[in-house]
């Protein structure tokens, strides 16, 4: 696969063009337009039906297996358990194929081991509720029978709606699994995947299209911005690898740009299917077809939630605490340097996309091109007193906490950039583009570091992709009390 602008060194990387051309869409999977025709329609979670299932189960064995008068914290001791102990089993990832025979094993074991917890710790703490081992058996065979009816139902109701409404899916890939794997999806709509699209090498396009139902040749996507494109325009949810990413021509870019997108990412193959599987990885399968989950390494849906809650929260307390503070400095520059008082400017956050960056006005560009594209104003004659200042002790960013709040950045990640830089320093150096995988932030591993301002972006690339490798809640409480121990030191970014 060839790239239509300068090619990126190192593995990895994509281009400006698709990093800033082609904006990922809000998540949502109604109302798609497909290559090929045809819609798709919206769905509701199935991870909130199956765990709506599973309370509905516990309820019932409550009902069934325990007298009147249950202490309501055990209940609720009981319902917070379930929860953990069936994500911890991964009983609400979706597959491609659930069946709830399998499920049957997991969902007794985790009832016993449950119904037992709270067997020992009522006998404990509550003696007059106590209840032996013959309730147990009960009580978790009850849950596991009402768990697995209620999943059943839920697995049938996804199976019709993926039936009538299916996903749009690009298969990434050439040769024969890549025409079987696209033929096994139109032949049986069950799996809820619609092939809209076929990503190949420029070398492998000349072999034969693949064909829908219908006749129609499958389109052929060659570029990550044509892939880019179709992802928006039809509202791609999944996409198909027939070969693993590291193998695949610009495939570490595409896997990059298609969960920025928020696909879903499968490695399918065929006769190496065991050797290739992701260390970790559940195994699941496409009509025979071994089916492997692909993640990016930053994906952690519970920790990046209480990383945006922190920040939230932070950000409010933040706000409150400055703004007579933001006062003073609005008046300031208002008075020295007449009116605009907050300067707005594009940058580059996660996965690409662009949004409005705030600041107190330090400098006045004489025109946009000169905003967008000079690099540093540090020692610009126009810059007034006030404005160097509020530069020198960092003051112009306090605004950013309202960027915070809005969700356009966190208080800790790799500072955002004008896509003008984006484009040209993730052509110039390996791993700045990597640097996208996590929301932007007000200060970062690399600031602390003293790498602000005029500074090597090879340094700072490094610090950044460091810290999302090694992120933690910890290691942003660390990164937000260096930065206040260093908030007045001379300097700017």
């Amino acid at each position: 696969m060839t790239m239509e602008s300068a090619p990126v060194p190192g593995a990895g990387q994509a281009t400006a063009v698709q990093a800033h051309t082609v904006h990922p869409p809000r998540r949502s999977e109604g109302g798609t337009r497909e290559l090929g025709g045809g819609r798709s329609g919206a769905r509701v979670a199935p991870a909130a039906q199956l765990l709506g299932a599973d309370a509905a189960a516990l309820a019932g064995t409550f009902a069934l297996c325990t007298p009147a008068g249950w202490p309501w914290p055990v209940v609720a001791a009981q319902a917070v358990a379930q929860v953990a102990l069936h994500a911890y089993r991964g009983l609400y990832r979706l597959g491609l194929s659930p069946s709830v025979l399998s499920e049957v094993p997991a969902l007794l074991g985790l009832a016993l081991l449950q119904w037992y917890v709270t067997m020992e710790v009522v006998d404990a703490w509550a003696p007059a509720h106590a209840f032996g081992w013959a309730v147990l058996a009960y009580a978790a065979a009850a849950q596991t029978v009402l768990c697995a009816a209620g999943r059943a139902v839920v697995h049938r109701i996804r199976h019709r709606a993926a039936i009538r409404n299916p996903l749009s899916t690009l298969i990434v890939g050439h040769g024969p699994v890549a025409r079987q794997v696209t033929a096994a999806l139109y032949d049986h709509p069950e799996y809820g995947l619609r092939p809209v699209g076929r990503v190949a090498a420029p070398a492998t396009t000349e072999e034969e299209p693949t064909a829908r139902p219908d006749g129609v040749k499958l389109p052929v996507l060659v570029t990550p911005q044509e892939v880019g494109r179709a992802v928006v325009q039809n509202s791609v949810r999944h996409a198909v690898f027939t070969a693993p990413p590291e193998t695949t021509p610009d495939g570490a870019a595409l896997f990059a740009l298609l969960t920025g997108h928020g696909c879903r990412v499968w490695l399918v193959s065929g006769d190496t299917a065991v050797a290739t599987r992701p260390a970790g990885a559940r195994p699941d399968h496409l009509w025979g077809f071994a089916a492997h989950p692909l993640q990016d390494g930053t994906h952690r849906p519970v920790s990046h939630a209480a990383k945006r809650v922190m920040d939230a929260l932070l950000a409010s307390i933040g706000l409150v605490l400055v703004a007579p503070l933001m006062a003073g400095c609005a008046l300031a520059v208002r008075l020295s340097d007449g009116p605009g008082v907050i300067f707005r400017q594009e940058r580059v956050g996660r996965h690409g996309r662009p949004f409005v960056l705030l600041k107190f006005r330090t400098l006045r560009p004489a025109d946009a091109q000169e905003s967008a594209t000079r690099w540093n104003v540090a020692s610009d004659g126009r810059m007034s007193r006030v404005g160097r200042l509020l530069r020198r002790t960092s003051l112009d960013e306090l605004p950013q906490l309202w960027n915070v709040l809005r969700g356009d950045m966190s208080l800790v990640g790799p500072r955002p950039e004008r896509p003008f830089f984006v484009a040209q320093f993730s052509r110039a150096h390996p791993g700045y583009q990597d640097r996208h995988r996590m929301p932007v932030g007000i200060t970062g591993l690399a600031q602390v570091n003293g790498l602000r301002g005029d500074t090597s972006i090879e340094e700072r690339a490094r610090f950044d992709n460091r810290y999302i490798e090694t992120w933690s809640l910890w290691q942003d409480a660390c990164v937000l009390a260096r930065t206040v121990g260093s908030f007045f030191r001379l300097g700017g970014s």
